[in-house]
């Protein structure tokens, strides 16, 4: 039998077909994978007229320098906890370090650093994330549901979240539209 192969630092792209109507077109930026369970964050889609500074002031922080930006739906576990995605050159005492790719951090720190202008370069905010048991993910993706690829900055940080389904796929130089919803075996 050979080792488990674990996800961290690497985005999961929803197949087509996927059959669970949350995932559809999904992009989740994996930060934890292990033989416990998994965790990764939603990229692929926004919370409709959520905005980062109305989130801020709801929490009684000065938006500040922080920019309007969408918030994104990060997965169906704990909807009103937020993640913040970011570049790995900033990291506060609760932020993990995923590889050399991003880190994810949870305390508010995060949220009041980018609002006074001394946060991470590139980020994302997300409320929620996906969350898998011990060997559950493996099995998802022994069948037709996901697909693992390279969390390219470009796509994580630089593309819309209604785009990023799409460019992940293309920066594996696979066409999405050449993609069935069927699953078959040899």
């Amino acid at each position: 039998m050979s080792e488990p192969q674990f996800l961290s630092g690497l985005l999961l792209l929803a197949m087509p077909g996927i059959g669970d109507p949350r995932f559809e077109n999904a992009v989740i930026a994996m930060c934890a994978h292990n033989t416990e369970g998994a965790l990764g964050i939603g990229l692929g889609h926004l919370h409709p007229g959520l905005r980062f500074r109305a989130l801020l002031k709801d929490l009684d922080i000065d938006p500040g320098e922080a920019p309007d930006a969408p918030v994104h739906n990060g997965g169906p576990v704990e909807g009103q906890r937020g993640f913040l995605l970011h570049s790995p050159e900033w990291s506060v005492g609760d932020t993990l370090m995923v590889g050399d790719k991003f880190g994810l951090t949870t305390s508010l720190d995060g949220l009041r650093a980018i609002a006074g202008g001394h946060g991470p370069e590139r980020w994302v905010f997300a409320l929620g994330y996906a969350g898998w048991g011990g060997g559950q993910l493996d099995g998802e993706m022994r069948r037709h549901g996901w697909y693992a690829c390279e969390a390219r900055n470009r796509v994580v940080f630089g593309t819309p979240a209604a785009a990023r389904w799409t460019a992940a796929w293309k920066a594996e130089g696979i066409d999405p539209a050449t993609l069935s919803s069927d699953i078959g075996n040899a």
